[in-house]
């Protein structure tokens, strides 16, 4: 599966399994060589590795790693992009597919949010194994991290990480794509109504990163968001990092929405 501007074969593969949540997660990298530099840093960090596997449908030979919550991520050069159909091709070449307009017509996969006990150590892992720079981060009054949010790019986030208050281990919070403009969650919110999806939380605008968003359950229970966050780009080479503090979170969102309780219990596979 893959949105109309995502340029690889996919950018979301589904499989048969007994359980919900995410098998694996792949990033890829710049080069060749920026693939080296990741393997030799993740093997150097102690961290568990997988090793490589000969590819997959769509991408080349990969190299696997854990983080130790278990979450399993690949790294790959080598990919197939997409090549649309005639049908599927698109009235501007700089598109990667048509644009259709049907559903919630998300223009790219934007990021995933991962479950952890410890935010704190994930940051550790991500920023060592990945590279990724820190753009947000929520800090409890205990203080522990509540949420940390991540980029390997001008993006404000690509990955975040919160903590896990059910208990699970290598658990998903939600997999969200992007949209072009706020009208089209809006759009989207009546057809998910109409065909009787689950909306968990109606459209709001986020205080952490800005975005506009929309989070529903797919049939089987993962959460998945529809996302839009405007314009904000990090554009600055030395971008400090923003801290949103307890006092801050009670606020609600940017518009005076509270966090609904099963955001903070409710990842996949369940619990139990």
């Amino acid at each position: 599966m893959r949105a109309w501007d995502d340029y690889e074969h996919h950018s979301l593969k589904l499989a048969r399994s007994g359980t919900t949540g995410v098998a694996h997660i792949g990033y890829r990298t710049g080069s060749p060589e920026a693939l080296e530099r990741r393997v030799t840093a993740i093997e150097a960090s102690g961290y568990k590795t997988h090793g490589w596997i000969d590819g997959d449908l769509g991408h080349g030979s990969a190299f696997r790693f854990e983080d130790p919550f278990g979450h399993v991520f690949e790294l790959y050069w080598e990919t197939r992009k997409n090549t649309p159909s005639a049908e599927d091709s698109p009235a501007l070449k700089n598109n990667a597919s048509r644009f259709h307009g049907r559903g919630a017509c998300p223009r790219r996969l934007d990021h995933l949010n991962l479950l952890s006990e410890d935010v704190t150590e994930f940051r550790r892992f991500i920023t060592t194994c990945l590279g990724s720079r820190v753009t947000e981060y929520f800090q409890l009054d205990n203080g522990r991290l509540g949420g940390c949010w991540f980029t390997v790019n001008n993006k404000t986030y690509d990955l975040a990480c919160t903590e896990e208050h059910g208990g699970g281990n290598g658990r998903l919070l939600h997999v969200t794509h992007a949209t072009d403009q706020r009208e089209d969650i809006l759009r989207v919110a009546d057809i998910f109504l109409e065909n009787g999806v689950f909306i968990e939380t109606a459209p709001h605008k986020r205080a952490i990163q800005n975005t506009f968003f929309l989070y529903v359950w797919e049939p089987v229970g993962n959460r998945v968001e529809l996302a839009n966050a405007g314009a904000q780009l990090i554009l600055d080479p030395d971008w400090e990092p923003v801290c949103w503090t307890e006092s801050d979170r009670k606020k609600g969102q940017a518009w005076g929405l509270k966090t609904i309780e099963s955001f903070h219990t409710h990842g996949t596979p369940p619990v139990g």
